[in-house]
């Protein structure tokens, strides 16, 4: 069920007030019901100071607020359009660009998520496509990025997978950051952990987040930056 919208306003007289109210909503006389208030105030012994105010009600009719709420969801709609159609041809050229780039035996999926593109490469022999520790599936992400964003309006956000790598490598992390926690618990010394990407270290920082024994932090400055995990003070 809506509510209506309903505002009170005040006037030397009722036109003034109604005016204002008008003003106000943003609306036609014909677009709202209304109803005076308080026509001017009680004569009394200081009713010679005090001037003659009038209260009127206003309310938007009911088809009124219907007709905003269309217009709301009709722009709506047509972002949510726009954005697909963007998204869409951000897709063809993201695969466009692979297909020119990889060999014919890599196999290329593309799916579209909450206005995200996901990337997944297969096949034979793409280890060159991750590089040390992923630095070459981060590259790539990047380009990847810029080509999906080239004529968007809208930002759009590429994720890169080679093979399974990532899940691989994010287990990989948060076994190691269960362990350093351990560790750090037992000996109570800090431990700083090999310099990463990131990505790498905000799987280490969420892995943590929930155990209110450590905490983490980040030192140094890319490429070498890393992460430090330390009892929690």
């Amino acid at each position: 069920m809506k509510m209506s919208r309903s505002i009170i306003v005040e006037g030397k007289t009722s036109n003034e007030a109604i005016e204002k109210g008008l003003r106000e909503l943003n609306a036609k006389k014909d677009d709202v019901e209304i109803k005076i208030l308080e026509e001017e105030n009680k004569r009394s012994f200081y009713s010679i100071l005090s001037p003659r105010v009038v209260k009127v009600e206003l309310t938007l009719k009911e088809n009124i607020n219907n007709k905003e709420d269309k217009n709301v969801q009709d722009k709506v709609k047509k972002n949510i359009n726009n954005n697909l159609e963007e998204i869409n041809y951000a897709v063809k050229e993201v695969e466009g660009f692979l297909k020119k780039l990889l060999d014919n035996n890599i196999e290329i999926k593309v799916e579209i998520k909450e206005f995200n593109i996901f990337v997944d490469l297969n096949g034979e022999n793409i280890n060159y496509l991750i590089g040390y520790r992923g630095e070459n599936i981060n590259a790539l992400q990047v380009i990847l990025t810029a080509v999906a964003n080239k004529n968007s309006s809208a930002k759009i956000r590429v994720m890169l997978d080679v093979g399974g790598y990532k899940e691989k490598r994010e287990k990989t992390l948060e076994d190691l950051a269960e362990k350093i926690a351990k560790t750090v618990i037992r000996t109570r010394k800090q431990i700083a952990l090999e310099p990463m990407t990131a990505y790498e270290r905000k799987i280490i920082h969420s892995k943590l987040q929930s155990n209110n024994k450590v905490e983490t932090f980040s030192k140094g400055e890319e490429p070498h930056r890393r992460i430090v995990v330390s009892l929690k003070k």
